[in-house]
């Protein structure tokens, strides 16, 4: 390896993290290098927001443009601002370097639950944000609502079975810390949640999209918990 090359490499992987050492060994008359490194966390990043899609957010950090893969949630509390602050999390494969960004701690501590189950990625968990809010996934895993998560593409039912089981019990957690927050009103009790999963499916079966359903559905169960599932679906119909 010239010099030219080394330096390339060197700079290639100081945009990634810390370099710790350089072990450098010949095997078969040919020279390797093997590079030992320490990540660097990023907690967040803070800057004008330069692009925006649904997709992906670009932000201008000091001259410096980060992309940042984002979720329909976070897509939709930046839009319109000029400048953000997205949480970061960091995705360190052997070929690529990605980053993920949310506009709230929240998604990001739900993201990192998600992704913790066997079989969940970055793209599918951020998919799952996008139909679901942080809240109303809360719900869903709270009241083992299976049938509603498996209507996010990509998930069957086995998956949305094994996101319950692995992640109810954390989630107990997570849904105590939201009580402040906006999504406590959202936990909705047994008593009506086997009415929300009726209404949802029921509008469902009429051609409404299953995310836009459930947050109709939820917000009705919110000002009337007691509405029978026929009154909610009137309700509903009315909204959509």
């Amino acid at each position: 390896m010239d010099c030219v090359e080394y330096t390339l490499c060197v700079r290639q992987i100081l945009t990634v993290g810390l370099l710790k050492r350089i072990i450098c060994r010949k095997r078969d008359n040919l020279w390797r290098e093997s590079f030992i490194f320490v990540p660097i966390m990023i907690e967040y990043i803070r800057g004008e927001l330069a692009e925006l899609s649904p997709a992906t957010a670009v932000i201008d950090c000091n001259g410096v443009g980060y992309a940042a893969n984002i979720s329909l949630n976070t897509y939709s509390a930046i839009q319109g601002k000029k400048t953000c602050k997205l949480y970061i999390y960091e995705a360190i494969r052997e070929d690529a370097y990605v980053l993920y960004g949310f506009a709230e701690k929240q998604e990001r501590e739900i993201f990192l639950l998600l992704i913790s189950v066997s079989g969940i990625g970055g793209n599918t968990a951020r998919m799952i944000l996008s139909a679901l809010s942080p809240a109303e996934l809360v719900n869903v895993i709270s009241t083992e609502n299976a049938n509603m998560l498996k209507t996010v593409k990509g998930i069957g039912l086995k998956t949305a079975q094994r996101v319950i089981v692995d992640l109810k019990d954390k989630i107990k957690t997570m849904g105590m810390s939201a009580a402040g927050g906006a999504s406590a009103g959202l936990l909705l009790q047994p008593a009506n949640a086997e009415v929300q999963e009726e209404a949802v499916s029921a509008l469902t079966m009429l051609g409404f999209a299953a995310a836009p359903s459930q947050k109709v559905v939820l917000a009705i169960l919110k000002e009337e918990p007691d509405a029978p599932v026929e009154k909610v679906i009137k309700l509903a119909l009315k909204r959509l």
